[in-house]
């Protein structure tokens, strides 16, 4: 049995989790929460001095002591000092292109089923928010590979997984391959199936056969899309395509709540829409899934309606007019 009156040991180094335990250290990120909730995330240097407007704070006052603790500044402000979460570090961190929310990256790895050892293919690097949560669920014995059409936008995402995960100068996460390119033609280039791919781009749709040729069968498609024409773009072109399960399309809200003893109620703050998310499942070769037998609703495949077509959906030509 371990002895309680021991310090923990580090997370091993080789797990790649982006966490420490101990005692701070000189080169770590911490996160400062001031009296009114205000955030301030930065490197600890010896020898350097935080300032705000209540003063300032000498990083040495931190370095060495276990998290969780209170400092008070030179003018009297007190705040409360812990390593950043995850999803504190991606709300906080610099960006080239928009986060994905922390919200939305726990459904995806939740819900994409992203597992230690998987095949992960990400389109849209972005600022490097899901990809964090990616190479964390994937694990140092899986592979992340994420294409990213902008250089400036993959420099920003290269810069925040290397802060995050601590990696060595000259390093990086040994599960991370980051491409510059566009998937359509740099996932056929890969020459392998995968096990899941994230599509955070505006034109999914595109991708849908280079995707389908990628997966193998029980492979998980996952769409990240803002708005809904993009929602039903997605939707409908898998189901035209045929190969993939029923597309099961959603998204997640989040409010706080406010508990004072009697006063129960629901906070002021609420985070809405961020985005839609759809995943679908790659059936085995020449296989289809059951045909479904709710009819669609009246109209939902009439003249206005001009995006793909379900197999199972006569022609518009066809279609029985309505009363």
């Amino acid at each position: 049995m371990p002895d309680p009156s021991e310090p923990s040991p580090d997370v091993p180094a080789e797990a790649w989790s982006g966490v420490h335990r101990g005692p701070l250290r000189e080169g770590e990120w911490v996160r400062l929460t001031d009296q009114k909730g205000r955030k301030h995330n930065f490197e600890l240097v010896a020898g350097k001095r935080f300032f705000s407007n209540k003063g300032h704070l000498d990083h040495d006052e931190m370095i060495g002591r276990d998290e969780g603790f209170t400092v008070t500044s030179s003018a009297g402000g007190q705040y409360l000092v812990f390593r950043p979460l995850l999803n504190e570090f991606v709300v906080s961190m610099p960006r080239g292109a928009a986060v994905v929310y922390p919200k939305d990256a726990a459904q995806i790895v939740a819900l994409a089923d992203i597992y230690p050892g998987a095949r992960v293919v990400e389109a849209g690097a972005g600022s490097g928010a899901l990809t964090c949560s990616l190479l964390r669920a994937v694990g140092p014995w899986g592979r992340l590979t994420s294409f990213e059409l902008r250089e400036e936008f993959a420099d920003v995402a290269r810069r925040n997984v290397h802060q995050f995960f601590s990696a060595p100068e000259g390093s990086t996460h040994p599960a991370w391959d980051l491409r510059l390119g566009d998937l359509k033609e740099g996932l056929p280039a890969l020459g392998a199936q995968v096990d899941r791919i994230i599509l955070d781009m505006l034109d999914p749709w595109n991708c849908v056969d280079v995707v389908a040729d990628a997966l193998v069968p029980g492979g998980i498609v996952c769409a990240y899309v803002a708005t809904t024409t993009q929602l039903s773009r997605v939707v409908e072109t898998l189901r035209a395509r045929g190969g993939f399960t029923e597309p099961q399309p959603w998204e997640s809200l989040v409010r706080d709540w406010h508990v004072e003893g009697l006063a129960v109620r629901p906070g002021h703050k609420m985070i809405g829409h961020t985005a839609f998310l759809v995943t679908a499942r790659r059936m085995a070769p020449g296989e289809r899934p059951p045909r479904k037998t709710r009819r669609p609703a009246p109209g939902a495949y009439g003249p206005d309606y001009t995006g793909p077509r379900p197999a199972d959906v006569p022609p518009l030509e066809q279609a029985e007019p309505e009363a």
